[in-house]
């Protein structure tokens, strides 16, 4: 049943329709900026530092943060500073390499683990799969976020609202791929970066002040002890999954990729983790003060939705606004990753398949409509936000992270073979299987990535040869 007035409930809508609209402008005019299947899948080493940094905080803080974070937030208060702190740490550490990868002038992720193993299909397949989990499992997150959120507010039942969030993310991604989503995703979080203090701080006064916070909600919450409230094991079951989850995240790649300036790389990274700090406001924030006003929600999830049910009208508009943009430019950044992979590593790679500019554009149009609608589809089934989140980084790690960091580390002084990158991603991701289905204490990503680093070092001993630098040139193609 719907929770507002009529006349918010006609409001809810034309903001939205707003805000995709006004989307859907920018997206066609930068989209124009793509004239090249490889502007539409990578933005071409485009993109100024500035943009960089935001659009890779915009990309980052989408229906997880709104709905799964502000549930950590009210669950176990300043814990969501750990979940967003495993961010940071990994955009620092992926910051070691970022320069590499920008002179590499790679599209996705199999790129680079291809261009230090040495081309092989198989591990193009592997690689592939293992790039697109978290991407895909971003989709269906936002999806999600926007049915569960709204549904609360307007009763409109969850399927037709993944519909309305499936079109609004296409119309992000179809004009220009990657060019168009980054440069609207800078636009956008502009907005988001403004509106979640906006918000944090009207969560806040709405509660009845800090003061009042905690006096009624419980002090493990709120002091020095709410950084860990959450527990040990889930602390470290989001160490284990989230910064080598962020480490692989292709999206956090692509941006790398699409840098105008190779100085910018590492820069943009480091700034980029800076700005993730803004989400832990907006979450703690927000869930602390909902728990002071609502502390016997049956789900922590419906925190967010609960908060929207209390705004008052020109409050409900702004938060709407902001809920939509930050749903749809995350969406579409994932929804665009998704097809890079789709089109570069599979249709190209594996299938050995070349198209003509005009008609790899096309395809990656339809492609990026059918990602939509099996994500679509899935988040009507699995309608959980945080689940996606956890489950698909710990797989993607469990098969990456070793073969990308350890490979980098080892490709200087060894000419490494394609069968260790294999097995080490095989291990990884049975790994992880297994240690998920034994409900193991330690979190079941680190045994993935234990024994995909472990297989790793024992392949690359046994079969990797000292590389011989003959000459200048072939150092430089080797650096």
């Amino acid at each position: 049943m719907p929770t507002g007035s009529p006349t918010q409930l006609i409001g809810l809508i034309l903001t939205t329709v707003v805000v995709i609209g006004a989307g859907a402008v920018l997206s066609v005019y930068f989209g124009r900026r793509a004239s090249t299947s490889q502007d539409w899948l990578a933005a071409n080493e485009s993109l100024p530092l500035f943009v960089v940094v935001i659009t890779q905080f915009a990309a980052s803080t989408g229906g997880g943060v709104l709905i799964a974070h502000v549930g950590i937030g009210y669950q176990a208060g300043w814990s969501v500073f750990i979940y967003e702190g495993c961010t940071l740490i990994g955009f620092l550490i992926l910051s070691w390499i970022a320069r590499w990868l920008r002179e590499q002038r790679f599209t996705t992720v199999p790129d680079v683990i291809t261009r230090l193993f040495g081309k092989n299909k198989v591990i193009t397949a592997i690689a592939a799969l293992a790039a697109l989990a978290v991407p895909f499992g971003w989709i269906a997150t936002q999806f999600v976020a926007f049915a569960r959120l709204f549904g609360q507010l307007t009763g409109i039942p969850l399927p037709i609202l993944v519909v309305v969030i499936v079109i609004a993310s296409l119309s992000f991604v179809l004009p220009g791929g990657m060019t168009s989503v980054a440069w609207t995703d800078f636009i956008f979080g502009l907005f988001k970066i403004t509106m979640s203090v906006v918000v944090a701080f009207y969560a806040i006064g709405l509660a009845g002040g800090w003061t009042h916070i905690t006096e009624t909600v419980p002090r493990r919450l709120w002091d020095w002890g709410g950084f860990t409230a959450v527990g040990g094991q889930q602390i470290w079951l989001w160490i284990a999954a989230i910064i080598p989850g962020t480490l692989t995240n292709q999206l956090y790649f692509q941006r790398i990729f699409a840098t105008k300036h190779i100085a910018d790389a590492r820069r943009g990274l480091n700034w980029s983790g800076v700005t993730m700090l803004i989400s832990g406001i907006y979450a703690g924030c927000i869930g602390i003060a909902v728990r002071s006003m609502a502390p016997n929600l049956a789900n922590q999830e419906d925190a967010a939705g609960w908060l929207l049910t209390r705004l008052p009208s020109w409050m409900l508009m702004l938060f709407a606004a902001f809920l939509v943009s930050t749903i749809v430019s995350t969406g579409g950044a994932a929804l665009q990753s998704v097809t890079a992979n789709l089109v570069r590593d599979v249709y190209q790679n594996l299938a050995g398949k070349t198209a003509g500019e005009r008609r790899t554009i096309t395809l990656s149009r339809v492609i990026t409509v059918l990602v939509s609608v099996v994500a679509g589809i899935l988040a009507i089934a699995f309608p959980t936000a945080l689940s996606w989140l956890v489950a698909t980084y710990a797989y993607s790690a469990a098969a990456l992270a070793a073969p990308i960091f350890l490979g980098y580390l080892f490709h200087r002084r060894l000419r490494l073979r394609p069968i260790a990158a294999i097995a080490s991603m095989l291990a990884g991701i049975l790994g992880c299987g297994i240690a998920q289905l034994l409900d193991t204490t330690v979190p079941y990503a680190v045994y993935g990535i234990a024994v995909s680093t472990v297989v790793l070092l024992v392949l690359v001993a046994a079969t990797a040869e000292k590389r011989v630098h003959t000459n200048t040139n072939e150092k430089v193609r080797n650096a």
